[in-house]
């Protein structure tokens, strides 16, 4: 809440009888294109009550309430993130955005060595280069949420302090740039627990994706004994580096809903995978 995306965009919510807090969430004020339109949206995330009939009809009665709010205050999308077992039961009208869990391989030299790839660290001062290959990216599908600065900075905060406030070395966040002269030209977010990875996001100024699938070598060539780590992401319609391959698929078992809200609301969007980009990061 103190980032400054945070500050203007994101509440804290809560469905109370009395003292008893009934059902609660979090209320995302954001923006995003559809068939190159400009939305306002509101996410619903963090959704919490009991599971139950009652908590149901809460967690229902608190939804309706912020998006009647919402689109009276000019919101005409709704986007719900929700667990699987509650996303399906509120569901209703709404229906899920398709989202496929992949599990990915990476080619690796078989002298376990890093590629020569200038990696560092990444800095406040890459985020403007991020948003960039964002953009360039979203241009190709019908839907993405409109990522500026203080977003990619805001889901980076989230992430980090999950890490940094948590078990000690139960979670890492890695946050690594290969970069051209001082300007970063690709870059992963990856959280780490055990030897699972999240690709929670990543993006390349070349359209293959080469850099990004070189930084994952490094990556993964810095602990050349260990064991190596299964990694899940979700990616973009149409962008795999070229030494990253497929290993399995799967639908995603996390849901996001979407609908249309508001006096001049239209029928939900019919929208397959290969019309969405959105990021893990995204799941707020």
């Amino acid at each position: 809440m103190k980032t400054s995306w945070g500050g203007r965009h994101q509440r804290t919510v809560a469905l109370v009888d009395g003292e008893n807090v009934l059902a609660s969430a979090d209320r995302y004020d954001q923006a995003g294109t559809l068939d190159g339109r400009a939305v306002r949206v509101c996410a619903i995330g963090s959704l919490r009550a009991d599971a139950s009939k009652a908590g149901d009809a809460h967690a229902a009665t608190l939804i309706d309430t912020l998006l009647a709010d919402a689109a009276r205050d000019g919101a005409e999308m709704a986007l719900l993130f929700s667990p699987a077992d509650l996303g399906a039961r509120l569901r209703g009208a709404f229906p899920v955005m398709p989202l496929t869990d992949l599990t990915l391989s990476v080619a690796e030299s078989p002298r376990h060595g890093a590629p020569m790839t200038m990696v560092r660290g990444g800095e406040e001062r890459d985020l403007a280069a991020i948003v960039a290959m964002g953009r360039v990216r979203a241009e190709r599908v019908r839907f993405h949420l409109d990522r500026d600065s203080d977003f990619i900075q805001y889901v980076i905060t989230r992430k980090r302090l999950l890490a940094g406030l948590g078990s000690a070395h139960a979670r890492q966040l890695h946050f690594f740039i290969a970069e051209e002269g001082v300007t970063a030209a690709a870059y992963v977010i990856v959280s780490v627990v055990g030897d699972a990875w999240t690709l929670e996001e990543c993006g390349d100024r070349d359209a293959s994706g080469a850099r990004v699938g070189a930084l994952l070598q490094a990556l993964i060539a810095r602990e050349p004994v260990e064991r190596r780590p299964t990694i899940r992401a979700w990616l973009p319609p149409g962008f795999l580096p070229p030494q990253v391959g497929i290993a399995s698929s799967m639908p995603s078992p996390d849901t996001i809903s979407v609908g249309m809200i508001g006096p001049r609301a239209i029928a939900p969007p019919l929208l397959c995978a290969d019309d969405v980009l959105f990021w893990r990061n995204d799941l707020l």
